[in-house]
């Protein structure tokens, strides 16, 4: 893609949805980076239910640190890993507690020093919770940035990098949203749904069909 059709690709993703967030709920940067360090090889839908268990009863830190692993546990028992997750997210609450006051620190070093947090989960927080316009690239996003040719690279920080470098400023702040959003619902891995997308005469990606299966 050259600077004028990355413009339009991304003009086009925000006439449709003008305000994208994540899907993960949450109402504090805390509880987004929970949200975020429980999502690791687990679902958006499948997070929102163990935190919707989780956040009334323990949504700091101190609330979550109190509980324990062998507390915290049962609450996002449902999701894949969460032994290792409630190991890590414990830690972390030490860590906020002891080093940043509590709070959610602003800064990529201070977030990624933080147990399970790497450098796609700084992304989100820093996105998300505080606005910054950083590309957090997941499976998704890595896909859309290769198959339309919009920011190919080898490895995920190869694509952010490149998508920081070709998304016009003004699209910046909600790149990751746009590009992952539409990897989970039209730009699928397996069957992309190429006859309903909004940027499929922008994208490098030329299937044979643009008409959907039968039967749809």
């Amino acid at each position: 893609m050259n600077k004028e059709t990355r413009r339009i690709f991304y003009q086009r993703l925000a006439e449709l949805d003008p305000a994208p967030t994540t899907e993960l709920e949450y109402t504090t940067p805390f509880e987004l980076l929970t949200a975020v360090l429980l999502s690791a090889q687990a679902t958006d839908v499948g997070v929102n239910k163990a935190t919707r268990r989780l956040f009334p009863v323990a949504n700091t830190p101190q609330a979550i640190l109190a509980l324990g692993q062998a507390g915290l546990e049962p609450y996002i028992a449902t999701i894949g890993l969460y032994r290792s997750k409630a190991k890590h997210l414990i830690a972390t609450c030490r860590i906020l507690i002891e080093q940043h006051g509590g709070e959610v620190p602003r800064e990529r070093a201070a977030l990624e020093a933080l147990p399970g947090v790497g450098r796609k989960t700084a992304n989100v927080v820093l996105n998300t919770a505080f606005g910054e316009p950083t590309i957090a690239v997941d499976t998704h996003i890595f896909r859309v940035a290769n198959r339309t040719g919009l920011a190919p690279g080898k490895d995920v920080v190869a694509v952010e990098h490149k998508l920081l470098q070709v998304t016009p400023p003004q699209f910046k702040l909600n790149a990751h949203h746009w590009l992952i959003l539409h990897g989970r619902y039209i730009c699928k891995a397996r069957r992309p749904e190429c006859w309903r997308c909004p940027v499929n005469d922008l994208c490098d990606y030329r299937p044979k069909e643009l008409m959907p299966p039968k039967g749809r």
